[in-house]
């Protein structure tokens, strides 16, 4: 995947009903462009579906959790394509300190939470992980 196949996949994430023209706009690439990468990246299997994201408090007994993601050397760019491609990523974010990357995830069950979890450590790039399940948001 380069940069546009991620930028791409960033753009669906954010809203998977957007047109192939809408997208080519944002990503300033032609409509063709657009067309035969989704059907690259689905015909890959990278694209497995599309959905619907609703508020957390819309789905109440969703499990949300942060993964804290160590990355190993140089790595970042291609942890981030594959971080970003797992269905179990609702957003991640480039931050500082101990942790390279904080993933917010979200399943439906404890067994699908370890499912995700399972894939992401299989990762190529990621040294170390640690997660933590959401209880309650005050604020």
């Amino acid at each position: 995947m380069d940069d546009i196949d991620q930028a791409l996949i960033a753009q669906l994430r954010q809203n998977a009903r957007a047109t192939v023209a809408e997208l080519a706009h944002r990503l300033k690439v032609s409509r063709g462009t657009v067309t035969n990468r989704i059907r690259k990246l689905e015909d890959q299997q990278l694209i497995v579906g599309y959905t619907v994201r609703l508020r957390p408090e819309a789905e109440p007994e969703r499990i949300r959790a942060w993964m804290a993601v160590l990355v190993d050397g140089n790595q970042t760019r291609a942890v981030i394509a594959s971080l970003l491609g797992e269905p179990g990523v609702a957003a991640l974010h480039d931050t500082n300190g101990r942790w390279d990357l904080l993933a917010e995830l979200s399943a439906g069950s404890m067994t699908e939470l370890s499912q995700v979890l399972e894939r992401i450590r299989l990762i190529k790039g990621i040294q170390s992980t640690e997660t933590s399940i959401h209880l309650a948001s005050y604020r």
